[in-house]
């Protein structure tokens, strides 16, 4: 019979199974595809290559030194968190799952910024980025995140009687990310949807209760 695994060798089986998975796409694109290239596998799902300095779906806010810091502050935080809770009966396996999909996301974005402007060289378009290990184009933290994944599922222009953006295109969902972002985004949405309760104060009082 096989052991069963415990929670923290199934965290650890996650995290590692999303960084490697993150970071295979995003070298892959990033050697095979330039900067700004999109390859179309349907109408609505495109291989679209970009780079960018800020938090996820391309979002930036800050400067780039802070927000990797940030990045390796947060993740430091949740590991913490997760080692605390990872053997107690009473914390479900969908909430570490949960936990250990936003450490993954959040470290294979912090591998990027951290290595990936140390190891590659910025060639412009159309060629594609080679390994140049100790000649990349920027320092330590300072490199570029590769988005990859597009889903314009639908869009349309709004009426020209909409106030401020009548006659304008609207096209969801605009936003290009990449593995790391949707491990984040699935991990914080079920964290929310399923296991809220155990993150309220009311929870954290009644597991502190003497029995």
């Amino acid at each position: 019979m096989m052991k069963r695994l415990t929670k923290g060798q199934i965290a650890l089986g996650v995290i590692v199974l999303v960084l490697i998975i993150d970071q295979i796409v995003k070298i892959w694109v990033k050697t095979h595809m330039y900067i700004g290239e999109a390859i179309r596998v349907t109408d609505w799902f495109y291989i679209a290559f970009i780079e960018n300095n800020g938090m996820a779906f391309g979002m930036e806010v800050g400067s780039k030194l802070f927000l990797t810091l940030f990045r390796v502050v947060a993740v430091v935080f949740l590991v913490w968190i997760l080692w605390r809770i990872k053997n107690k009966p009473q914390m479900p396996t969908g909430l570490i799952v949960c936990l250990a999909l936003i450490i993954a996301g959040a470290a294979g974005n912090i591998f990027d910024s951290l290595f990936y402007g140390l190891i590659f060289n910025d060639p412009m378009p159309p060629l594609v980025a080679s390994f140049v290990p100790g000649e990349g184009y920027a320092g330590l933290f300072y490199g570029r995140v590769v988005d990859m994944l597009y889903f314009p599922l639908f869009s349309f222009y709004w009426p020209d009687w909409v106030p401020g953006i009548g006659g304008e295109r609207f096209e969801f969902f605009r936003p290009v990310f990449n593995i790391a972002d949707s491990a984040i985004s699935v991990g914080v949405v079920c964290l929310i949807l399923f296991y809220h309760r155990y993150l309220s104060t009311d929870h954290k009082k009644k597991e502190e209760k003497p029995q």
